[in-house]
């Protein structure tokens, strides 16, 4: 069975409840957890250089923050649940794959996380790293709808 799972979030209620089902899963059978957050560079915008600086600053030290406060809430959980859990943080352009390679570097065997359902052009337009992970990943992924 499973031994390490990557729960991947992204500071929404879903993704929350996605630590919880991945918790009681692992504390179920015994498995160790990460729970990792991305955070995107970023958006680009035309402005003069200074400011265009100062401004990924900002925005970094904020998702950054942002970042240590959702992971916090879950290794509080975790604790709680009575599972071993380990927090990380990664700088990525693409979340899919700063997920897929977490999972490969921290030696996970199961991915678990939130999936918002979309359909249709909605899915299209808006994508989905949910759909990129499965695409792209050779660990299994278990998704919580």
């Amino acid at each position: 069975m499973y031994k390490h799972i990557l729960i991947p979030i992204d500071g929404t209620a879903l993704s929350g409840s996605a630590v919880d089902k991945g918790l009681a899963l692992a504390r179920e059978i015994g498995a160790k957890v990460t729970v990792m957050m991305t955070i995107e560079p970023a958006p680009m915008m035309v402005m003069a250089m200074v400011q265009l600086t100062e401004q990924q600053n900002r925005y970094h030290q904020h998702a950054s923050e942002q970042a240590a406060r959702h992971l916090g809430e879950a290794a509080a959980k975790a604790k709680v649940a009575g599972v071993p859990c380990e927090t990380v943080q990664v700088d990525h352009d693409h979340p899919y794959q700063a997920i897929i390679e977490t999972a490969a570097t921290k030696g996970c065997d199961l991915i678990a996380m939130a999936s918002h359902g979309r359909r249709g052009i909605s899915a299209l337009v808006l994508g989905s790293e949910t759909t990129k992970v499965l695409t792209h990943s050779t660990t299994p992924v278990l998704v919580y709808r």
